[in-house]
């Protein structure tokens, strides 16, 4: 029976392999791969299709599909001399960081180096970097090939690529989601962070990565589900108090703050699918431009009379505006 296995590589990177269930593999495990033109060694992080796990579906544009032969095959499990030369290989990649350092310096390349990895056959060096902007490296490749001669691949890769291949913690305490189990990466905008009432500050809604934190996705639907029966910052409502502003609220908590025409702060819970409301009505366009003029003008006046008469006379003068709104 063939089961398929997902492989971690020693410089971060990922990769779905197949072989037979008689390797007895496990999560944990090191084997041998074949790859294209040359043999690879990785550790096996996840089984499909052994003791009626799923196989996952096919996904054609991150790599081979699963039902076609285009995916790596594992050879065999690795023996005490085969992790004897992943070790050499492993070895080997510092020096070969050093070498690329220095022609990197002597072309003068805005690049980041990241990590390199040596094949098991050593008939491939991948070299992982990262910039700003798209290098040309053509000529670093010609040098680093006469150098090491061998075939050399370098891969330029993103900030949350790199951040998922170094690992950290996170605000919230937890390792990365991407070094845990992100292997996609989805479309993420300020847009979702507004949508769920958060401090737009780069500190808060930013990740280690100086990109938008990934879990804005997570409840971002919830969000929406929350917001459609909640009146929006700014809105003109009616409640038992009277007219009023709503000036902030919390989709979670499903509270609204309104400020009333005398400028006094209620808290107040808004409307819940089969629940009665403490907000009555949001006021339409013109019913709620004609409430904006007249709470502005009582705050205007407001701020007069405090400044010309002083605190004492505050009251005074407020019930005497109080009654000719009345009359």
């Amino acid at each position: 029976m063939e089961v398929f296995y997902e492989i971690l590589l020693d410089n971060g990177s990922k990769y779905r392999a197949r072989g037979d269930d008689s390797l007895n593999l496990k999560a944990g495990d090191s084997c041998v791969i074949r790859k294209d033109f040359y043999q690879d060694y990785g550790q096996v992080c996840k089984v499909y299709g052994a003791d009626g796990a799923p196989i996952p579906p096919a996904t054609p544009e991150k790599g081979p599909d699963w039902k076609t032969g285009e995916i790596p095959t594992i050879i065999r499990k690795a023996t005490v001399v085969d992790m004897g030369k992943a070790n050499e290989n492993q070895m080997r990649c510092k020096g070969t960081l050093r070498t690329t350092q220095m022609h990197i310096e002597r072309l003068n390349l805005p690049m980041k180096l990241i990590n390199a990895h040596h094949s098991f056959d050593g008939k491939l060096i991948v070299i992982q970097f990262s910039a700003e902007g798209r290098v040309d490296f053509r000529e670093l490749v010609r040098d680093l090939s006469q150098e090491f001669n061998t075939r050399i691949e370098l891969r330029q890769i993103g900030v949350r690529d790199e951040t998922a291949i170094v690992g950290g913690i996170a605000m919230c305490g937890r390792p990365l989601c991407c070094c845990l189990y992100l292997r996609d990466f989805a479309s993420i905008n300020v847009k979702m962070a507004k949508e769920q009432d958060l401090s737009l500050t780069p500190g808060t809604i930013s990740g280690v990565c100086g990109r938008l934190k990934c879990c804005l996705k997570y409840e971002h639907e919830g969000y929406l589900e929350l917001e459609k029966n909640m009146p929006r910052r700014g809105d003109f409502c009616e409640c038992k108090e009277g007219y009023g502003r709503v000036i902030d609220r919390n989709l979670l908590t499903r509270k609204v703050v309104i400020q009333l025409e005398d400028s006094q702060r209620k808290n107040t819970n808004c409307a819940t699918p089969g629940r009665k409301t403490e907000v009555g009505t949001i006021l339409l366009r013109g019913r709620a431009h004609r409430l904006r003029v007249r709470m502005a003008k009582t705050f205007l006046l407001r701020a007069v009379t405090e400044r010309k008469t002083g605190p004492a006379k505050e009251t005074q003068a407020m019930r005497q505006i109080g009654k000719e709104k009345k009359s």
